[in-house]
């Protein structure tokens, strides 16, 4: 056989190869959304001395016009033991009259407030986060960003999937119901492509954490070197995560979205931030430059042109085909992370789902251009392994 023929085999095999892994990923999500998501949970039933006390450490650099009702959120939980450990920069930061406000507003709640950081590494949220860490009373730490939005039972939802072998539950990021179009494309990328690889590498055993919205053992960390231990990184979640696993560790998802709502977006943004995580999971993990191909349109030209070697399919047909059934399989996802009505038209969901896969390629190529990265207020190069260093101006 002619090495062109064993070429265009190959790349027919992987084709069809392609394909069930993508669709496989594509069931697993949709079935794992509609069996896990939105489910009621009992409520938190124990004597308060068996309650598992919790301290939120909460990073917090500038206001945003949402900043105050998301952060409020927390100060109405339902839920008997925690603190909330409030973390910020610098002095002159607005959010520590944002901070002052709720604590005046709610003094029954225990809560406190951190100022300064502690300079431990190059991650400007490890940093801030420190004074706070070595507050913390509870023997788990509950770490979430400063644009989430929680329902009263949220922590009951977190604390109810901590059993003995797991070390770490996390939520699934998604995004609250919010105007415009920039809006409407946040939320259809955090309820169709993000989640089907997040859910799909959970639940065939591939440790996959955002850190929007995670609660560990504090022990368990202390063990890997408490906070210290992941400055060096700026994907401090990755790190963390992988040291819980590592110490065997289970890892569980709540039932209950992780509900970002900053009051701060726009389609640039959103562009900049894929960007970011892009690199991020680049210099982590060297598979991620397989990523392009589990993206609509040109898994769909792959998998066509294997079609058409294989079985003379008409190429252009089968394409049209795939990328209709795929549009239709991430509907019915985002409806199920959404767990009630879409805010948005069918017609607002097809425009911007065209536009986030058109955009895929384009992220993608943007974030192997530059290995540099802008976050909060530095810049970092980013090594192989995850580490980084900062970028001083002169």
């Amino acid at each position: 056989m002619a090495p062109l023929d064993v070429a265009l085999q190959g790349f027919s095999v992987f084709g069809l190869v392609l394909f069930a892994v993508l669709w496989l990923m594509h069931f697993m999500s949709i079935i794992y959304v509609r069996l896990h998501l939105h489910r009621k949970r009992s409520e938190v039933k124990q004597p308060f001395a068996q309650v598992l006390g919790v301290s939120l450490l909460k990073p917090l650099k500038g206001v945003d016009p949402n900043l105050i009702s998301n952060l409020e959120t927390f100060f109405t939980l339902d839920y008997p033991k925690y603190e909330i450990l409030l973390c910020v920069q610098d002095q002159d930061d607005p959010a520590v009259d944002v901070c002052k406000k709720l604590l005046g507003k709610y003094p029954n709640v225990d809560a406190g407030l951190f100022i300064g950081g502690k300079k431990v590494g190059i991650n400007p949220k490890i940093n801030n986060l420190m004074p706070g860490y070595e507050a913390a009373k509870y023997g788990l730490v509950w770490i979430c960003d400063s644009g989430i939005r929680v329902k009263p039972d949220t922590l009951t939802d977190l604390t109810n999937q901590m059993t003995e072998k797991v070390g770490l539950v996390h939520g699934l990021p998604y995004v609250a119901d919010r105007q415009g179009f920039a809006a409407t494309l946040e939320q259809v990328y955090f309820g169709t492509s993000h989640p089907r690889s997040y859910i799909s590498a959970n639940v065939t055993g591939i440790k996959c954490v955002t850190g929007m919205s995670c609660l560990m053992r504090k022990d368990v960390l202390d063990q890997a070197g408490g906070l210290v231990a992941f400055a060096q990184y700026i994907a401090e979640d990755y790190f963390m995560a992988k040291a819980i696993a590592d110490r065997g560790w289970k890892f569980s998802m709540a039932t209950q979205v992780a509900l970002q709502n900053s009051g701060s977006y726009s389609i640039g943004q959103f562009q900049s931030r894929m960007i970011r995580w892009t690199k991020l999971r680049i210099n982590m993990v060297p598979a991620t430059v397989l990523e392009p191909v589990s993206e609509c349109f040109l898994a769909s030209l792959i998998i066509g042109w294997a079609a058409h070697h294989v079985f003379r399919w008409d190429m252009m047909v089968f394409f049209m085909c795939h990328c209709l059934a795929w549009f239709i399989a991430d509907y019915i996802q985002l409806t199920g992370v959404q767990g009630g009505a879409l805010s948005f038209s069918k017609l607002d969901f097809a425009v911007a789902w065209f536009i986030r896969e058109s955009m895929s390629v384009q992220i993608f190529l943007s974030a192997l251009w530059d290995p540099t990265i802008s976050w909060r207020t530095g810049r970092y190069r980013l090594r192989c392994g995850g580490t980084a260093e900062e970028i001083l101006d002169v």
